[in-house]
């Protein structure tokens, strides 16, 4: 290490502790006691595809900070696979890691007195998670993507974790058999990586590339190619750079920047989870974001990808089309980026691309030329009403129909209304709501996917609206509005909804509504009862007690101690 990264390094611990013989016995010899301690927060785990590529890319970004000149620490953090526990208990837990995941680097790296940190994540609460605790701690971060998993293949069509989803609500049609579902099951997932589509991960990991916090690139990667190892290497060395030159998260996430990622979200069609994330980033970092700027983002981005779920392609499709710098630039060009946000290289937006091309290739129909985007607006929108007076999240892009009023059919939690769905008991024009699944509710604010695959299964996508105070999956798509806050559990309109009531959702006129009066709400509310919590112990009984509102992120510290 040369005498100016010494002199400009902050290695709080090793200065100040005694205790040199217990890094002595990790691996410290006598010239590295005044080298940046880096952390290497390791998402490896085989509970899941997404994370099982991990601990590889770990290493390789080990030797990377070895080669730089800092010293390297790993250390575990959890995850939860969204696609194992989806439709059941345990995904009340998806959310609540992104808080324990958070919680976790920032004790390791703060406990430890850490100069950097380099995450490394697959599934979808890894990554904000990660940044929720970079945008904490405000040391130098950098996140690396573990890899989008490569598409399976049957009779012809590209798969994903979804098709499997799908084809277990095409089976309960009638419209494929048992062995038909078995096979889409066997080839839906072919190796390691994160869900194909542009879903949460994809979406989350995009976003981070536009925010500035991961390399040019590195959001696309397939986990099983050579070039996501030496990604994680090249990130690890940034990492490095960005210590001696004391780059820190929240000079990188900014409003502006924030702005580049939600616009990036709404070209690349992302998931409406990225809308729950990036409120509780922004206020993490100290940024003032609200629902109602996702909204005006929306109205000047169009969709310019055509990605899964409700388009022909996927992320590995989009890497090869020029990835996010091509999207960036294109955005960049019609002024809808800001140019002058710095980035983890020390490089502005306007910088990193400079050089890449101002339309895409002619060659590929991934990512749409300016003139011809799949929608000339964004796809999640947020919709307001007396069934949502904070705010509800829709994804309307790929909806026939972006209007339906009809019969609410009332479901108490999502297993209730799958239940529904697969005994033919959902017909066309029907709007399902599912409540107490939200984030205090639920607890844990789970995503219906279950439903809304088996309701695309049955052939009902354009005919059926679903609204919940749960979430959705990146993979879900359809006439469907989530995030609505208030949730039920707080004594959210939602709750007073009867069996049969007229609901509306119009998403040109971003509506939600239940068609009865005030007079008739304030009845129900006189005589409304709340659900006692499901859990009182554990740590969902924690979550429970201190978790916000989805509206500002359902964030667990969000004015612990206001004023």
């Amino acid at each position: 290490m040369s005498e100016n990264l010494k002199s400009q390094v902050i290695t709080q611990g090793v200065q100040r502790s005694p205790n040199r013989a217990m890094l002595r016995a990790v691996g410290f010899q006598d010239g590295d006691f005044n080298k940046a301690i880096v952390g290497i927060a390791n998402a490896y785990s085989t509970i899941t595809p997404c994370n099982m590529g991990i601990n590889q890319l770990a290493l390789r970004a080990e030797q990377g900070i070895k080669n730089a000149g800092a010293m390297p620490q790993i250390f575990g953090t959890i995850t939860i696979s969204d696609g194992i526990s989806m439709g059941t208990e345990g995904m009340k837990y998806s959310l609540v890691s992104r808080e324990v995941i958070a919680d976790s680097i920032e004790t390791a790296c703060t406990g430890q007195s850490m100069d950097g940190v380099i995450a490394i994540g697959g599934c979808d609460k890894n990554m904000p998670g990660a940044m929720i605790a970079m945008a904490r701690m405000n040391i130098p971060a950098i996140f690396v993507y573990g890899g989008t998993i490569k598409p399976g293949h049957y009779k012809g069509k590209d798969l994903t974790v979804v098709s499997a989803f799908e084809a277990v609500g095409e089976y309960s049609a009638g419209k494929i058999d048992e062995k038909e579902l078995i096979e889409v099951e066997k080839r839906a997932c072919p190796g390691a990586g994160s869900c194909g589509g542009m879903y949460t991960a994809n979406t989350m990991s995009s976003a981070f590339e536009a925010l500035g916090m991961s390399l040019p690139y590195s959001s696309t990667m397939a986990a099983e190619d050579a070039e996501k190892a030496e990604s994680t290497e090249k990130s690890a060395q940034v990492l490095v750079e960005a210590i001696r030159k004391q780059i820190l998260p929240r000079q990188i996430i900014t409003r502006k920047s924030i702005e580049n990622a939600i616009s990036v979200i709404m070209a690349v069609g992302g998931s409406t989870n990225a809308v729950l994330h990036f409120l509780a980033i922004a206020h993490t970092a100290g940024v003032e974001l609200s629902l109602d700027d996702f909204e005006t983002i929306r109205a000047r981005v169009p969709v310019l990808c055509d990605l899964k779920p409700s388009g022909q392609y996927v992320a590995t499709d989009l890497h090869k089309a020029g990835g996010i710098p091509q999207v960036m630039k294109m955005l960049l060009d019609h002024n809808l980026l800001h140019g002058d946000c710095i980035t983890i290289t020390g490089q502005t937006v306007a910088e990193i691309l400079a050089d890449v091309p101002s339309t895409p290739a002619s060659n590929q129909n991934v990512i749409r030329p300016w003139e011809n985007p799949m929608y000339p607006q964004g796809h999640l929108a947020i919709l307001k009403g007396n069934l949502a007076t904070e705010g509800a999240v829709a994804k309307i892009t790929g909806v026939k129909k972006p209007v339906i009023t009809g019969p609410a059919r009332v479901f108490e939690s999502e297993e209730e209304c799958l239940d529904a769905i697969l005994a033919g008991k959902i017909v066309a024009g029907d709007v399902i709501i599912i409540r107490y699944e939200g984030p205090k509710g639920g607890p844990g604010m789970r995503e219906m996917l279950a439903p809304t695959s088996a309701i695309i299964g049955a052939g009902l996508g354009d005919s059926v609206g679903l609204i919940t105070d749960g979430r959705f999956s990146g993979g879900t798509y359809g006439m469907v509005v989530g995030h609505v806050a208030p949730e039920a559990a707080v004594g959210g309109n939602i709750a007073l909804v009867q069996e049969g009531d007229s609901i509306t959702i119009d998403a040109h006129n971003r509506l939600l509504q239940v068609n009865i009066s005030d007079e008739e709400l304030a009845k129900r509310r006189a005589v409304y009862v709340s659900h006692p919590p499901r859990y009182t112990k554990g740590i969902l009984g924690k979550y429970a007690k201190l978790v916000s509102s989805s509206s500002v992120g359902a964030l667990t510290d969000l004015d612990l101690f206001p004023g």
